[in-house]
């Protein structure tokens, strides 16, 4: 079928899937307001107040008392609390976060295996088979949503569909604490009635170029062809397309072969000394060792990545001809790459360890104590 002299391939679309997307409510904000009272109902921001550091450093995330104001994460902390004078800020707890991330990740098991962590605060479910053996799949989420209250006292949202991209949609739809049902028969008047820049993965860079198109709905962009937006937009435009008709083919990625292993850091507070930055090597070398123990891998590319306050990010790594496994050989690999790109002049807004070139522990290749 062509459409304006252009080639237009028939969508294949599979609805047969029941993927749930949960997604914490402004997650560290809210483990913050369970650990101190006296923040709820006030605007509070994750960041290192601006008036201690000379106005340096970025929001983590803030409540939705602070997002009213504006405020939102990735921006510098100055210009959040010029936004919200009154607001609270509070220094990242990253430990603490983690923590009950962990408490989450293990009440998403009790339902099914088949699990897609994003980030702390986000996952993809594919409950189509699941261990309750329930066919609503948003009463699965209503369940899920329920035992995360019950166990950490905190609100989630859940959007709950047929593909990745509206289950994610639809958890941003209600927020907090929603629960919102895509069906396939109400996918395209749902992504229809959208802004463009609702659209998940549509970035601001990319919405002045669909405005230019006059794209500012996703009806707008439902009705441009394919090879259109392929041409004006390459790979994204193949992509474009297939979300603005609710088609995304992408399973819930629960076993996908490790191509590498890695641990970053991002600091609030640049780091701006040596030991700082020694500190945050050995902390991340100990924890890239001990995933690689827990995955029965080992490797023998060490990649140091580092990015100063300007986001200007350098990374280097280095090959043995030996297998890495330990922390110490982790952190002395990347402490020598360190002594050759490290630069404090700017800061050091992130550091990040990673291990490639990845292969499982064979029997033979242990070393084992025999006496």
């Amino acid at each position: 079928m062509a459409t304006g002299g252009l080639l237009q391939i028939p969508l294949e679309n599979d609805t047969s899937r029941k993927i749930i997307h949960v997604d914490m409510d402004a997650f560290y904000a809210s483990i913050e307001e369970r650990e101190h009272p006296e923040f709820r109902n006030q605007p509070l921001i994750i960041a290192r107040n601006p008036s201690d550091t000379g106005g340096k450093g970025v929001v983590t995330t803030a409540n939705y008392v602070a997002r009213k104001f504006g405020v939102h994460s990735a921006m510098p902390a100055a210009k959040a609390l010029a936004l919200c004078p009154k607001a609270i800020f509070k220094r990242p707890d990253f430990t603490l976060y983690r923590s009950v991330s962990e408490q989450v990740h293990e009440i998403f098991h009790r339902f099914t295996d088949i699990i897609e962590y994003v980030s702390l605060d986000e996952a993809y479910l594919d409950v189509t088979v699941n261990k309750m053996k329930q066919n609503s799949a948003a009463q699965l989420a209503k369940m899920i949503q329920q035992a995360i209250f019950e166990v950490t006292h905190l609100t989630s949202s859940t959007g709950i569909s047929y593909n990745k991209f509206l289950a994610k949609m639809a958890s941003d739809y209600r927020k907090p604490a929603g629960c919102t049902v895509i069906m396939p028969e109400q996918a395209l008047t749902f992504l229809g009635d959208l802004p463009i820049e609702k659209f998940h993965g549509v970035g601001k860079k990319t919405v002045p170029k669909l405005n230019d198109m006059a794209i500012y709905t996703g009806r707008d962009l439902q009705q441009i062809p394919e090879m259109q937006l392929i041409q004006r937009f390459g790979k994204m435009g193949f992509q474009l397309y297939r979300h603005a008709h609710g088609v995304d083919t992408r399973p819930v990625e629960y076993q996908r072969e490790r191509k590498s292993i890695g641990k970053e850091e991002t600091f609030g507070n640049p780091l701006g000394a040596e030991d700082q930055v020694t500190t945050e090597l050995h902390f991340l070398a100990r924890k890239v060792a001990a995933n690689l123990v827990k995955l029965q891998k080992h490797g023998k590319t060490v990649v140091l990545k580092v990015r100063n306050r300007n986001f200007e990010t350098t990374t280097k790594r280095l090959t043995s001809s030996e297998y890495v496994l330990d922390e110490t050989t982790i952190y002395a690999d990347a402490q020598q790459l360190w002594d050759e790109i490290g630069d404090l002049s700017e800061g050091v807004r992130l550091l990040g360890i990673t291990v490639t070139n990845l292969d499982p522990i064979g029997f033979e290749e242990l070393r084992l104590p025999l006496f």
